[in-house]
């Protein structure tokens, strides 16, 4: 779909609330994190800032607050409403009580969020979402009402869900042994994506696991570096002099490298480790996209054979002069509605997935290389930091052990 309005962006990427009146503009902001309730009912608040001119907004500046599961039922609203488009993904949630409410994890949570809903507001198709609108604008009630009123399968009474369970259940033994067979799109392109998608989702994967690792490496090197720096004062003051001096500069050394590192540790998860994990999420985001598009086809291919037995049955009582034939042709027409309207909404979502790849690939490119940079960058301002410390000591240490 040819966009309509384009958002003004600053410099940065983003879009900028100083922009000319004569451009459209959106910008959101998550800020401010608030700890409400304790235990089990506690979650955490954040302020949502709407800056724009587009005139289906109630004003240029509207302040929300709201909570995680808002914007999981903002996710899972585009999900159901904007079929074919890769709904970007949420930050992920924590069960454990110490991390859900630690500063590090509330303040990754709303850099996600804040991530999560610009990627919608920047969208030329979901930034127009009603449902988007509704988010940025209505009140906290309003907002807890609708998620109420939700209806998804992990809302169900158990009952329905063990329903579900079975049905599914039944239909995967009835494929292992032979009684259905699965029907799969015939198409190399789209082969070609879904390979493409599980190979990506592997080495994202792979790639995060290991900037943990050294997310961890850096923690326990400057934790280490702490315990000498502490260790290696006292003994300084058990010494002389110029040997308790050169320890005691050692120690003061140690520590402010043992601050750098867990500095840095913190901001490689930040720029480094969460882009990675953000993206493993995008392309699950997008998995489930495919297998959507899997349901719609398979449910385009039954709608089909179904009218050919229509029209196959139509034919015999046309044959038989049935008096049945009016019912049965009134029944052929309504199926012939319906798959007509299955084929569009499955050559719609196909369309919207071709164009939504090739923003995935370019937004991706941008972003690793960013996330890449950044890393290169942190790496090189410790290794020369470290390397400075040490060498300021080398004098005076040479000196000690020249005496």
């Amino acid at each position: 779909m040819e966009q309509q309005q384009q958002l003004q962006r600053s410099p940065s990427g983003s879009p900028s609330p100083r922009s000319p009146s004569s451009q459209p503009y959106l910008s959101v902001s998550v800020t401010d994190p608030v700890k409400l309730g304790n235990g089990v009912q506690g979650y955490i608040s954040y302020r949502v800032i709407t800056k724009t001119n587009l005139p289906e907004y109630q004003g240029h500046e509207k302040i929300v607050i709201r909570r995680y599961s808002d914007f999981d039922w903002l996710r899972d609203r585009l999900f159901h409403n904007y079929k074919g488009v890769f709904i970007p993904p949420l930050p992920e949630k924590s069960a454990v009580e110490k991390f859900r409410f630690s500063a590090e994890f509330i303040e990754m949570r709303r850099q996600g969020l804040d991530i999560f809903v610009n990627r919608i507001a920047s969208h030329q198709e979901l930034q127009h979402s009603e449902d988007l609108r509704t988010f940025l604008q209505a009140d906290e009630e309003t907002m807890e009402r609708l998620r109420s009123q939700e209806t998804g399968i992990f809302k169900k009474k158990p009952a329905d869900l063990m329903q579900i369970f079975k049905d599914a259940q039944s239909k995967v033994s009835d494929i292992v042994l032979g009684k259905e067979k699965p029907v799969e799109e015939s198409n190399l392109e789209y082969e070609k994506l879904k390979h493409y998608i599980f190979e990506l989702e592997n080495h994202l994967a792979e790639a995060q696991k290991h900037a943990h690792r050294l997310v961890k490496r850096h923690r326990e090197l400057g934790q280490s570096l702490s315990d000498f720096s502490k260790a290696v004062k006292l003994l300084g003051a058990c010494e002389g002099d110029a040997l308790g001096k050169a320890f005691s500069e050692l120690g003061t050394k140690s520590e402010a490298l043992s601050v750098k590192l867990q500095k840095e540790a913190h901001l490689l998860l930040m720029n480094f480790e969460e882009p990675l994990k953000d993206y493993v999420r995008a392309v699950q985001s997008i998995k489930a996209t495919i297998a959507e598009r899997a349901n719609v086809f398979r449910h385009q291919c039954e709608l089909a054979e179904t009218m050919k037995l229509k029209e196959i049955n139509l034919d015999k009582l046309m044959l038989t002069r049935s008096y049945k034939m009016g019912e049965a042709e009134h029944e052929y027409r309504e199926l012939k509605v319906e798959n007509e309207e299955a084929t569009r909404r499955f050559e719609t979502i196909v369309r919207l997935m071709n164009e939504e790849i090739v923003r995935f690939q370019e937004q991706k490119t941008l972003e690793m290389g960013i996330a890449f940079h950044e890393f290169a960058k942190g790496q090189v301002r410790l290794a020369n930091s470290i390397a400075d410390a040490w060498r300021s000591l080398l004098p005076k240490l040479e000196a000690c052990s020249t005496q």
